[in-house]
């Protein structure tokens, strides 16, 4: 018996720490020869490193499945570029789709010298991204491009690392950067975002870069794709179930040579050495679910009055204008630690009681007593409407780079009771009417005892009739 509970406490454990992604770490890798994914073997050794397990395929092979009786068979897919101009029938638009909607995650890197497939373009646009009609643009900047690689064709690009401080990028993407550091992309496509509030853009080309096609427009540039920050270098997407799509438009900045680099900015002297392995490790730890995950641990609401009836958590049914605490329980997955979840400055969590619309929209407030390391509680005291019927308390939290939060309780609040209104002598309003009713009681009493005990008034004496 022992034995066989060791075991079980042993497979668990192993299972705990392998799994380092929140959704599990089975990884899809597909690429036109298996042996391309020495070119990667750094990126993918830190993959490895982290507790996944990479099976590698091509995109025209028969074994290839995604689903097994109607359960996904991996967990997340890494898409590098490929010659065909169809991804199979194992990787049709709609298969990939139904993977994302079984919260899936998927990271494509691309590559200007290889047209995308017509899946993975139809893919796209069903998220609302678009590339260039050719599928090759490249993107160059005439100013910030490697003096050291690309003297001549400007297509490697020298950017500085994502700013934690910019509103639409989270701090995770770049955090630890230094500040000699700098982002090689080299030979890459741009995509044009469209107005979805799912997409979000992690990398924007600089003011001065563009996108064009090398081959139908090497002279002459008269029709431009997109230029400048219309341009995105890499973009995340995330949908409502909190599944995550990542693009990166350089499949040669994961590669082996451009990790640890050393480039020279045009006009500049100093080298500086690229900030690529982070930032590869960051974004793909984004899109597998390694960081940006936010867990609801408990939700407690109970009535925020003194007596019995507050022990009670989580009731069915409220009467109206009582006074109720809402509280919520949120942890932020980094890594390999659950941690506390910290509201930017700049940011608010809310609480809806709604009916068919608000009747409250509440900003939550750490409670600190309540709160640990590895979870934070937010919460808020208020007075229910004087209102009957169904109501919900109702938490909806979405943020670019974190996933959703949407948790909906229901409860009922019925009027007051005949017997739980206020008595009239309690009310200080009523008192002239009830000294009123005093007096009135009063005199007719009196008036009736006076009636009874008066004695009564002498009359004519009786005269007997003679003849």
């Amino acid at each position: 018996m022992r034995s066989l509970l060791s075991f079980v406490v042993a497979f668990v454990f192993a299972a705990v720490v392998s799994a380092v992604s929140t959704s599990g770490n089975r990884l899809l890798a597909i690429l036109d020869d298996v042996a391309d994914k020495d070119n990667y073997s750094k990126f993918l050794g830190d993959l490895e490193s982290r507790g996944f397990q990479i099976s590698f395929e091509t995109p025209k092979s028969e074994s290839l499945a995604l689903f097994h009786l109607g359960e996904r068979s991996y967990d997340h897919i890494l898409l590098f570029p490929t010659r065909t101009k169809g991804l199979g029938p194992n990787l049709t638009p709609n298969i990939l789709v139904d993977f994302m909607n079984a919260k899936g995650n998927i990271l494509v890197a691309l590559s200007s010298g290889v047209a995308a497939p017509s899946s993975l373009v139809s893919l796209l646009s069903e998220l609302d991204i678009q590339l260039p009609a050719d599928r090759t643009g490249l993107v160059v900047d005439h100013f910030s491009y490697d003096a050291s690689s690309a003297p001549d064709a400007h297509d490697v690009l020298v950017l500085p690392p994502p700013h934690p401080t910019r509103p639409d990028v989270k701090d995770f993407f770049g955090a630890g950067a230094g500040r000699d550091e700098v982002l090689a992309f080299p030979r890459g496509v741009g995509a044009a975002l469209g107005q979805s509030a799912l997409l979000t853009p992690v990398v924007r080309a600089p003011r001065t870069a563009y996108s064009y096609n090398p081959k139908e427009q090497a002279e002459v540039v008269d029709d431009l794709f997109a230029a400048g920050e219309q341009l995105a270098l890499v973009s995340a997407f995330q949908a409502r179930n909190s599944a995550r799509f990542t693009l990166v438009g350089s499949a040669e900045m994961l590669q082996d040579k451009w990790f640890d680099a050393e480039v020279t900015k045009a006009g500049g002297n100093k080298a500086a050495k690229t900030f690529n392995r982070e930032f590869a490790k960051r974004v793909s730890g984004w899109t597998f679910n390694e960081i940006g995950v936010l867990r609801v641990n408990w939700i407690e609401h109970h009535l925020d009055e003194a007596g019995a009836a507050a022990n009670e958590s989580n009731p069915k049914i409220y009467r109206i204008k009582n006074d109720v605490k809402y509280t919520i329980s949120l942890s932020e997955y980094a890594w390999d630690t659950w941690t506390a979840f910290s509201l930017p400055s700049n940011d608010a969590l809310q609480l809806e009681f709604s009916m068919l619309s608000p009747f409250h929209r509440l900003p939550l407030a750490l409670d600190a007593p309540q709160s640990s390391d590895s979870a934070s509680a937010y919460s808020v005291s208020f007075k229910l409407p004087d209102q009957h019927g169904i109501f919900n308390f109702k938490v909806n939290y979405k943020r670019p780079f974190l996933s959703n939060v949407e948790e909906k309780n229901t409860v009922s609040v019925r009027h007051i009771a005949h017997n739980e209104w206020p008595r009239s002598y309690v009310i200080s309003g009523a008192w002239p009417w009830i000294a009123g009713i005093g007096v009135t009681v009063t005199g007719w009493l009196a008036f009736c005892a006076l009636w009874l005990y008066s004695a009564p008034v002498g009359g004519p004496r009786e005269t007997k009739k003679t003849q």
